[in-house]
């Protein structure tokens, strides 16, 4: 019971509650960002998918802490859930600014994550570890790729895509160094296939 209420309250608190950042949104203050119109939509686009990415973060590692035995490796994923929040709370932000709404399918989102988080603990610590491995690098290639399509004048969204690429990278970095196994290409290739599709659709719903 204790395990339901706690995936329940988080589920909840992730879809319908205002997320609260513990350090302050990164900014560019010396460079102000002023968009045309497409660009405006193209912005919000790709942040409504990084902000569906930080939906899904928090649905995974809450997952994980619940499926490991190992106390430690529960105060790692918990840990990291909260420091994803950060990333929740400051893409939510940036769509705000940019006049537009998170992705209208962020429960099947969470639902789906939630899921893929509680089969990876199941395999056991190691598996579930490399998954974050895989994950967090997947995640720091995808915000790259945003880098590279965010308008050259948005300097507030390129701020916060590069603090979260930095930081999913350093996740990536822990889960290693607590005992990951490495995942099966085909594993690696499945994930890349399902994070194509979850960004293709959230871009637009």
């Amino acid at each position: 019971m204790d395990t339901l209420l706690t995936a329940a309250s988080g589920a909840l608190r992730t879809l319908f509650a205002k997320p609260h950042a513990s350090h302050a949104c990164p900014t560019l203050p010396d460079q102000g960002t002023t968009l045309s119109a497409s660009d405006q939509r193209h912005a919000a686009g790709l942040m409504r998918v990084n902000h569906v990415g930080e939906v899904c973060a928090q649905a995974l590692y809450t997952a994980q802490a619940l499926s490991t035995r190992n106390p430690a490796l529960r105060a790692h994923f918990t840990q990291a859930c909260q420091e994803e929040t950060d990333h929740l709370a400051w893409t939510e932000q940036r769509l705000e600014a940019l006049g537009e709404r998170p992705s209208l399918l962020n429960p099947l989102w969470y639902v789906g994550a939630f899921g893929l988080g509680l089969l990876a603990g199941r395999l056991g610590d190691a598996v579930s570890l490399g998954f974050v491995v895989e994950t967090e690098r997947q995640v720091g290639a995808h915000l790259d790729d945003h880098l590279q399509q965010l308008p050259e004048g948005d300097h507030a969204s390129r701020a916060i895509v590069a603090q979260m690429r930095d930081e999913e990278l350093a996740h990536a970095k822990a889960a290693q160094e607590a005992g990951a196994m490495e995942l099966p290409q085909p594993v690696k290739e499945l994930m890349r296939a399902a994070a194509k599709v979850m960004t293709t659709v959230a871009q637009r719903i």
